[in-house]
């Protein structure tokens, strides 16, 4: 296998001039390949010349985003559609309902609590930083809800700082503690130390190496660097820790895992028997072909616990809380299943009802289906079905919360293609479901946008769910149509709101969703099925869905656009170095696309059991074979091509996408242009409402001006 070798910069014989990009980097012998990587320069952010050339691309892309009719239009719908604010279901600790809500017509969203049915803020970033810039990455009250733990970042860089809050007044009364990326937080009953993960500072991380990881106990008043250090010495660098605690303070369980691989390992230990800071840890799992999630209740019941072990769409099992791993392969496991794996469903999430008012314990359990969300009850003794909550859609639940003290109370957001975020309250004693007082106003789902889901077969005979969205529902015309999807980490497309495309389909085009293998729509097996040796799957499963849009007249020849952002940037790269003559447009976002190196930059290490590593020679082949980058080729005619970056993104670095820039300006032959949208002060997460709809109006714009939809004019 043999790359082209760097050549002399040329013009490129387009209507476009770009600006000059030197083919200077190096060509390498790997694992018997000779590989080429013409713009390795381009990965210093910091070197004068990646900075000219950046100006000028900044330039260029002002230039063609003048081009497009559409983008105002765009931009006043897509601000509106995220005016109305909105929140997320409630924590409920000491009599308080903790939750983050976001205002109408405010850019971010506030930590809130609600208590004796009235409303207030805690802590609004904003207040901190009035450029917007700085979002609160993640929370935790206290088992009694008089403080709470809060993670700050700035820049997009997810660098939070951890600070502790008073519950009453909002005030500062521990911290701050840096070094810490949403990290878990497990309090102690008392309020006066917590568990929690940090990495280690990088004077003790060797170059090239992970992040290096700790579990800590902090407590109050005391400066984290004397945190007492409980576990991960010795791990390996790219291991990621959860930590939990029961409400009575007398288990602690602590998760490994290695980088995103689905198989956890999981210690506890009884804290009734020795200090918080000497916990004596056992191993309750270890080398597990699954994902383990444990849900702790006061008292000294067993353990619940939500797994893939055994079961690759998910079960609920039972283990006393002192079991350990067996000790031989014949000695029967102390694990039993309370709610098994339901064919044709995958299991996402659980909560315990057992309040006083019951007249039995109950489970309330999330399942999907084709990636639709469902909601049953059962026994919480012996798992027996016993009902099933009717949701108000086809779509999707998330953020499930209970009472951690006995209730009858559940809390979770629902959402669809087509209806904004609500949190819903249901009561078990009644039956009753309906929008939680706490949240935002609940908003009727959008008129004029029809959705229906598509079974198409992908080359080797699966099954391929697409979601399509229409004006009409079925295929009476070929429109401008746009596809996206993910495919990776076994993360799902649910339905979930949809504002980019709510305008784009009221114009008349069609946006559509592929479920495609290496997410998680049909359960672990589909999540391995898209995954390092069977990558191209994934890669297969898209075309199959392109190909359905055009063959059955959703899409119209010439017309079809390419959307996708981080893992799913480089199925959109993929898309458009396989087949480029099959799109007219492409959006690659925060993309991943450069497989050879992938591993040396943002969080790329920690995604080798995903990808596979570079360091090994078959995977490397593999990599090689699909890296976007790698797959450009001179003198191919590819369509549009928009690649959007964030200056401040620490997991998928923007060298991808620039290195990748070059090289299509370098390569193509047609007349379609390749630019490049670097946006600076924020990141691959959370971002102010403006923020969003200026992306979303310029992503969609670009598809309109190249895929010839005329611009919106609904209101």
């Amino acid at each position: 296998m043999t790359q082209s070798p760097p050549r002399d910069v040329r013009p490129a014989p387009t209507p476009y001039t770009y600006p000059p990009a030197p083919r200077s980097g190096p060509e390498e012998i790997i694992h018997g390949v000779r590989v080429a990587d013409p713009y390795r320069w381009l990965e210093d952010p910091r070197d004068p010349a990646t900075a000219a050339w950046c100006a000028a691309q900044d330039l260029l892309y002002t230039e063609e985003e003048a081009r497009w009719p559409a983008r105002d239009a765009l931009l006043a719908r897509m601000t509106a559609l995220l005016a109305g604010g909105g929140a997320r279901p409630p924590v409920a600790r000491g009599g308080r309902e903790f939750h983050t809500r976001r205002e109408p017509g405010r850019e971010l969203a506030a930590l809130a609590v609600r208590e004796a049915g009235r409303t207030r803020t805690l802590l609004d970033p904003l207040d901190t930083d009035p450029s917007g810039t700085t979002v609160l990455d993640a929370w935790e009250p206290s088992w009694e809800g008089d403080l709470v733990a809060v993670q700050l970042s700035s820049g997009g860089t997810e660098h939070s700082v951890l600070s502790v809050l008073d519950a009453t007044t909002g005030e500062t009364v521990d911290g701050p503690v840096d070094r810490v990326r949403r990290s878990p937080v497990a309090w102690l009953p008392g309020g006066r130390a917590f568990y929690y993960v940090r990495r280690l500072p990088s004077e003790r991380t060797a170059a090239g190496a992970g992040p290096r990881r700790r579990v800590y106990l902090h407590r109050l008043g005391t400066p984290a660097d004397q945190d007492a250090e409980i576990f991960g010495a010795g791990r390996s660098d790219t291991q990621y820790y959860t930590v939990a605690t029961a409400p009575d303070g007398r288990i602690l369980v602590i998760g490994a895992s290695e980088g995103t691989s689905p198989h956890t390992d999981l210690w506890t230990a009884d804290l009734t028997g020795t200090g918080p800071d000497r916990p004596d840890l056992r191993r309750l799992q270890h080398a597990a072909d699954g994902h383990t999630a444990v849900r702790l209740r006061p008292g000294g019941g067993p353990l619940l616990l939500r797994t893939t072990a055994g079961a690759p769409r998910g079960r609920i099992a039972t283990v006393p809380r002192a079991a350990t791993v067996p000790r031989t392969a014949t000695e029967p496991s102390p694990w039993r299943t309370l709610v098994a794996e339901q064919p044709g469903t995958v299991l996402q999430d659980f909560a315990v009802l057992d309040g006083p008012e019951l007249d039995r314990p109950l489970l309330a359990v999330v399942r999907t289906r084709h990636a639709v969300g469902e909601l049953t009850l059962h026994d919480a003794r012996t798992g027996t079905p016993t009902g099933t909550v009717d949701l108000p859609g086809r779509g999707t639940i998330t953020s499930l919360t209970a009472r951690q003290e006995a209730g009858h109370e559940l809390w979770f957001a629902y959402t669809d293609h087509i209806t904004p975020t609500v949190v819903l309250h249901y009561d078990a004693v009644t039956g009753d479901l309906g929008p939680w007082p706490g949240g935002s106003s609940e908003e009727a789902p959008v008129e004029g946008v029809r959705v229906t889901q598509e079974v198409v077969r992908s080359r080797d005979g699966t099954e391929v769910r697409v979601f399509v969205m229409s004006p009409t529902g079925h295929p009476d015309r070929p429109r401008p149509a746009v596809l996206t999807g993910y495919g990776g980490f076994g993360a799902s497309m649910t339905p979930g709101f949809t504002p980019q495309a709510v305008p784009w389909v009221r114009a008349g085009g069609v946006y559509a969703v592929a479920c495609v293998r290496g997410g998680g729509e049909e359960g672990e097996e589909w999540h391995r099925a898209g995954r390092r040796e069977r990558k191209h799957n994934t890669f297969d499963d898209f075309d199959a869905a392109a190909d359905h849009l055009l063959r059955d007249g959703w899409a119209a020849p010439g017309r079809l656009g390419v959307l996708g952002s981080s893992n799913g940037g480089l199925l959109a790269g993929a898309a458009l170095t396989r087949r480029p003559e099959t799109y007219g447009a492409v959006v690659c976002a925060a993309p991943l696309l450069d497989m050879a190196r992938y591993e040396l930059s943002g969080m790329g290490a920690s995604w080798r059991d995903e990808y596979g590593s570079a360091a090994d020679p078959a995977q490397f082949a593999r990599l090689l074979s699909y890296s976007p980058y790698h797959q450009v080729r001179e003198g191919a005619r590819y369509p549009a091509v928009l690649l959007a970056v964030f200056e401040g993104d620490t997991r998928v670095d923007p060298a991808h996408a620039r290195k990748m820039c070059a090289a299509l300006q370098w390569a193509g032959t047609g007349h379609a242009p390749v630019v490049l949208r670097t946006e600076r002060g924020v990141g691959h997460g959370a971002r102010a409402s403006s923020r969003s709809a200026r992306l979303y109006a310029d992503v969609m714009a670009f598809f309109a001006h190249h895929l010839g939809l005329q611009p919106p004019g609904d209101k």
